[in-house]
């Protein structure tokens, strides 16, 4: 599946956690199972949106087998391999190469930043020649907020940095110049932020998006309405969906789960590093608006109801 093109939404589980805060892997196998159900194009595992910042070295190597093993070759598997600096990235990218990874994505490092472009195109390369795959360049200010210029130079000396995510502002610009500059082995440029600049991001011809999980089966009917140039559906579907960003951005690192505990996807929310106590009542109510406008659009039910108001502690 490696040699085939990416397109569409490469969607982004979250990560579960156990009452005791270890991770949750029969959670994260059913997110999976989720996000395949929703039709997703590809699985992207774990980035920000899974709170990769938030889980050992350990846990990430143990997981790259286990969301492999869940996906089972039936839509492709990139694995977020960065690391605080090459040696390690790289060890992430022999191992995703060893499960059977599709393709491998790494932000630059994110403690100490690489400032130095030298230093940025061995990062790339040391990931390349590890993970022997196809690499997702992702430009995100958790790293480094990287310019066309250079994003253009590690494409040039790296052929196997084959797509780009791009997350840094301004996002539509940027995929502009990318798009303009004509690199031969740069095979496509996707959206992040959750989906939040699609409309915008598909008229520059990006190749997809790579949202949070949660609502993966409308992120791909918005998507489908844009590929089959259904402006109106679109523009129905994010009109749908703006609320749900607006709550995102005033909770960081809870909405995600919350919302796939209320749709009956994994039994509880809770977050490592953030306190269930980031969504105030008000926040929880408006949370139940917003679910019940976007639930005509789902495609995957869990057999029940949805639930709401905040999880019982």
């Amino acid at each position: 599946m490696s040699a085939a093109v990416f397109r569409g939404i490469f969607t982004i589980p979250a990560t579960p956690f156990a009452p005791d805060w270890s991770v949750d892997w029969a959670g994260l196998a059913s997110i999976v199972e989720f996000c395949v159900g929703c039709g997703a194009h590809g699985i992207v595992w774990p980035v920000n949106a899974s709170g990769f910042g938030t889980l050992s070295d350990a846990e990430r190597l143990e997981g790259f087998a286990r969301v492999v093993e869940a996906t089972a070759g039936r839509i492709p598997v990139v694995l977020g391999v960065q690391g605080v600096h090459a040696g390690h990235a790289a060890l992430f990218a022999r191992r995703a190469r060893e499960v059977g990874a599709d393709a491998v994505i790494a932000m630059a490092p994110y403690v100490t930043r690489m400032q130095d472009a030298d230093n940025l195109l061995a990062y790339y390369r040391a990931i390349a020649r590890a993970a022997g795959l196809p690499v997702i360049l992702q430009n995100h200010s958790v790293g480094s907020d990287l310019s066309v210029e250079l994003l253009g130079r590690i494409l040039q000396a790296n052929p196997e940095v084959q797509y780009i995510k791009e997350e840094t502002f301004p996002v539509t610009h940027k995929i502009t110049a990318l798009m303009q500059a004509e690199v031969p082995t740069l095979k496509g440029v996707f959206g992040g932020a959750g989906g939040r600049y699609m409309l915008l991001e598909y008229a520059r011809g990006c190749a997809g998006q790579m949202p949070g999980c949660h609502v993966t089966d409308v992120m791909v009917r918005y998507w489908n309405a844009l590929e089959e140039d259904d402006l109106p559906e679109a523009k129905r579907l994010y009109g749908l969906l703006a609320p749900l960003y607006a709550l995102e951005t005033q909770c960081p690192g809870v909405v995600y789960k919350e919302v796939l505990r209320r749709r009956g996807v994994i039994a509880s929310a809770r977050t490592r590093n953030a306190s269930a106590g980031v969504m105030d009542a008000y926040d929880h109510r408006a949370l139940d608006d917003i679910l019940r406008d976007l639930e005509p659009e789902f495609t995957w039910r869990a057999g029940g109801a949805l639930r709401s108001g905040p999880e019982a502690e």
